[in-house]
């Protein structure tokens, strides 16, 4: 009986390896629909607000837009890294700086960017625009997850929008 016990974990073991299932997807169970979709929004809003920034930046010059350009990376990055976790397809893999798979998205792209090409002061409102956005998206996925991991990087995520309104608000 031992025998057979210990025939069945290691088949299961080796299953979960074949798939390519890590162990901390495995321990963070499945995502539910919510978490998935929370997941591909921030991938998407913290591209529109990197890529507004590039082009505001591009525009007037102005260090504030450059400093936070880097930030937002950061914060792409780390939810690409729970994308990738969670074996979810990246809806900015291959967009350029100012495009969108999500048509919202684009669109408020394009509203942020048409706003802010008209003065460097209509460009910090942007700024304001985006963290307040930010901030309210990101209070609502935390409230509809209990994954530690997504948590955590919610949580550093709304810090940095903090820190980014606390910027732009004059």
């Amino acid at each position: 009986m031992k025998l057979i016990k210990s025939v069945v974990c290691v088949a299961l073991l080796v299953s979960f390896v074949c798939v390519g299932l890590s162990a901390a997807s495995l321990a963070q169970g499945v995502l539910t629909e919510d978490e998935k979709a929370g997941l591909l929004q921030m991938r998407e809003e913290e591209k529109l607000a990197r890529d507004v920034y590039i082009k505001m930046y591009a525009l007037y010059g102005k260090s504030i837009f450059s400093n936070i350009i880097e930030s937002e990376q950061s914060h792409m990055d780390a939810v690409k890294g729970l994308l990738d976790r969670y074996v979810l397809e990246d809806p900015a893999a291959g967009n350029d700086v100012g495009l969108f798979t999500d048509p919202d998205i684009q669109d408020l792209y394009n509203e942020l960017c048409a706003k802010g090409t008209l003065s460097l002061n209509n460009a910090l409102e942007v700024g304001v625009i985006i963290e307040k956005m930010d901030i309210a998206d990101l209070e609502e996925l935390l409230a509809e997850t209990a994954k530690r991991d997504i948590i955590r990087v919610y949580e550093n995520l709304l810090a940095g929008s903090y820190s980014h309104l606390a910027a732009f608000e004059p």
